[in-house]
């Protein structure tokens, strides 16, 4: 596939890095030509300096053959203009924009169709990282929570805790542990390397176990798994830019929350919209104003300010203070592993969020889902199986025998909104919905072909 991406920074750079290692023909256009150099050193990659929307520019990096554009630059107004020009000039197929300013996505119906400003797909990382952590609140002690077939299953990492019932116990005997509650576990990090799940798999403590089950049946797995948590009440937020006012929003109506902004008029903006959250004007790292707000009487502090110095400074400070928990917003890539697991329980990074949802609409095939797990070491998948035995791959075969690449497997199905746990026997019918993990991302390709319509033969 021929790719086009707009803007160099963490996103599109991340964006570059994954699609670039799966045989795609990337070209990367930014005003920043360091940066650029950087990249091109480090990937397989086409580099063009300029500003992004100028049609010379874009027809220097062959926005007339693209397959796909995506506009990730840091200017919502360059975006949108890059996505006309590449209709108006250059009938790009599907145009991909980044808006993050809430006054444009407040009009979104009107704005971003062909008539206006045509853009296929929009993506706002403040809404994507906004629903990512309210996903964690609602799941006290995951890791990482994500979606499949419109939340009817889930998929939840969690670290396995020593004294919790399945720790120590080959995973074969999960459903003697839970006959009522079907369930599988589809990944295991241990110390940072993958272990492929299989029946005589032992989970040890400290390992990060990702599971796949019905969405109600979640906190049932979880118990298993690590000791039983209370469910959050109280919630401090630090920060009130676009991403924690769009949490404190969401979530107000739920819990207790505290909003805490260093700036006096962005604190009279968020008291007047919203309800019933407290908007508290200082700085997070102030030990007396922690204090003075009972901290340690906080069961999770959310630190999401635009500096990941003062949201690491200000998490650490607040679990020494005796917050239950804290999340904190990392931007740099770098940091997220060296702090995760310590002091800060768990470390968000928008750029890899964001490309996860970026991917669902970059895959070929019939995908409607694309999750990156663990900071993008491994993806897992939904894609919808068409066709009959004679067309498709996997479309009337059980999934023993269906040929999978090396270090895949098939976690669920879903079929007319029943959720059935995989298992070798299990015939694929058309429509269905089949999740599947990838620990070596390499092998997405194979993954694609498989539910690509008459691709049966190579």
């Amino acid at each position: 596939m021929k790719i086009v991406i707009l803007g160099a920074g963490q996103v599109g750079g991340n964006l570059a890095d994954t699609l670039a290692h799966e045989d795609n023909d990337i070209t990367l256009v930014d005003t920043n030509g360091d940066r650029l150099r950087e990249l091109q050193e480090k990937l397989d990659i086409r580099t063009v300096h300029g500003m992004a929307s100028h049609p010379s520019i874009m027809a220097q990096a062959g926005a007339d053959d693209a397959d796909l554009i995506i506009c990730v630059t840091s200017s919502d107004e360059v975006n949108m203009a890059a996505s006309q020009v590449a209709l108006a000039l250059f009938k790009t197929p599907t145009k991909i924009a980044r808006i993050r300013n809430p006054d444009y996505l407040k009009h979104a119906d009107a704005l971003f169709r062909i008539e206006a400003c045509p853009v296929d797909v929009l993506i706002s990382p403040e809404q994507v990282v906004c629903d990512y952590i309210r996903h964690l609140i609602e799941h006290p002690g995951a890791l990482q929570v994500l979606d499949f077939a419109e939340g009817q299953i889930k998929l939840v990492a969690v670290r396995a805790y020593e004294g919790g019932p399945l720790v120590g116990q080959e995973l074969r005997f999960l459903r003697q542990h839970m006959p009522n509650v079907p369930a599988r576990v589809a990944a295991i990090f241990r110390k940072d390397r993958p272990v492929l799940p299989e029946g005589g798999t032992r989970i040890e403590p400290g390992d990060e176990v990702f599971f796949i089950s019905a969405r109600q049946n979640i906190r049932a797995v979880m118990s298993e798994l690590r000791r039983k948590e209370v469910a959050y009440k109280r919630i401090l937020i630090a920060g009130g830019g676009n991403i924690g006012f769009r949490l404190a929003s969401s979530i107000e109506a739920r819990y207790r929350v505290k909003l805490l902004e260093r700036n006096p008029e962005r604190c009279l903006h968020l008291s007047e919209h919203l309800n019933s959250t407290v908007v508290l004007q200082g700085n997070a790292s102030d030990q007396e104003l922690l204090v003075s707000e009972n901290i340690e009487d906080t069961d999770i502090f959310i630190a999401l300010t635009n500096d990941d110095e003062a949201n690491i400074m200000s998490s650490m400070l607040a679990k020494r203070l005796g917050a239950r928990k804290v999340m904190t917003l990392i931007n740099n890539p770098a940091y997220v592993d060296l702090v995760q697991g310590g002091e800060i329980d768990i470390a968000i990074s928008p750029s890899q969020a964001t490309v996860g949802s970026l991917l669902t609409h970059v895959r070929r095939g019939d995908i409607v889902n694309v999750h990156s797990l663990r900071r993008g070491a491994a993806e897992a998948v939904e894609a919808v199986a068409h066709g009959d035995r004679s067309s498709s791959r996997v479309v009337g075969r059980n999934i023993a025998d269906i040929d999978l690449p090396e270090g895949a497997t098939i976690g669920a199905v879903v079929r007319d909104s029943e959720v059935i746990m995989a298992h070798r026997g299990l015939v694929i019918e058309s429509d269905d919905h089949v999740i599947l993990f990838l620990m070596n991302k390499k092998r997405i390709r194979d993954v694609e072909r498989l539910f690509q319509v008459g691709l049966t033969f190579f």
